[in-house]
């Protein structure tokens, strides 16, 4: 499997940064942090961008992300599409396959399942409206907060599924995954096809309720069953990349390089730690 450095897990550098200590840890691919990547884009191109990444041996994976893109009112929706529209014509421009989207919180009067994905299904249709003629694929990453109007794996996947768009995929991230509740069956039951993008990541021991971005650690840290969940990647078949995406206050005051070195040899010794022929079932009730 290879790995991408996410620019969350290094959140004060800079895109620049972020690509030079990616090549130096041995990275394969970047994940654009959105923010980084529209401050770069104040004083250079998109092309200038593109030759960084050829120059450090790198590949974007993604651009993340677009949040909050459900049960919003006209003009933020609006502000949501545009900023679609300027990701997906950025990202053509770079060779970047990927842009990660963000479900919106539960409104405050509640949603039944049904009209979750409905709502879900409707922009995620007018998003991959927008993106497609680029050449660009939507990521729909589910968040484990309890006010996410998608916490879990096996909605967002129904969402996705009932969108049917060949632009449109999954985002799994490790720690929402575990926040959120879902259990490895769900996992069992996708097509690798659908998995977008990968986040690794662990987390302390704290109950699911009470965990928040703070407390990610480097993979194998934490309690997180990443072994049950790369098993389960194994068994359906997905080997592509790994993302390491980390909000951790304390390591973003750690040297950008030693902290993607860190990253990275945490990293691949879970990988290796993973048999390949775990059968399937194991680890089912994590």
């Amino acid at each position: 499997m290879k790995l991408a450095l996410n620019g969350a897990t290094t959140m004060r550098a800079d895109l620049v940064t972020d690509l030079q200590v990616a090549e130096a840890a041995g990275f394969d691919y970047l994940e654009i942090w959105a923010s980084k990547l529209r401050e770069f884009l104040k004083q250079h191109s998109a092309s200038d961008l593109k030759k960084l990444f050829a120059q450090h041996h790198l590949k974007p994976l993604s651009i993340n992300s677009i949040e909050h893109i459900t049960f919003r009112d006209s003009e933020a929706y609006a502000t949501i599409k545009q900023q679609c529209s300027e990701l997906s014509q950025i990202a053509s421009e770079i060779a970047c396959p990927i842009i990660v989207v963000v479900p919106g919180r539960t409104p405050a009067a509640g949603a039944t399942r049904v009209e979750v994905i409905n709502e879900s299904v409707r922009v995620l249709h007018d998003l991959c409206d927008i993106a497609e003629p680029h050449g660009v694929g939507l990521a729909f990453e589910f968040l484990g907060q309890t006010d996410c109007s998608v916490p879990t794996l096996d909605l967002a996947h129904e969402i996705v599924r009932t969108a049917n768009r060949k632009n449109l995929g999954l985002v799994i991230d490790s720690f929402h995954f575990y926040a959120g509740g879902s259990s490895i069956n769900m996992i069992e039951s996708l097509d690798p096809n659908l998995i977008f993008v990968f986040h690794i990541n662990d987390a302390e021991d704290r109950p699911a309720n009470e965990l928040n971005d703070s407390h990610r650690l480097l993979p194998g840290l934490g309690i997180l069953p990443l072994q049950a969940i790369l098993g389960a990647f194994n068994r359906i078949g997905y080997n592509r990349v790994a993302s390491i995406e980390i909000f951790r206050p304390e390591y973003w005051e750690m040297d950008p390089l030693e902290l993607a070195r860190n990253a990275r040899e945490a990293t691949m010794n879970v990988i290796k730690s993973v048999p390949r022929n775990q059968s399937a079932g194991a680890g089912a009730d994590n």
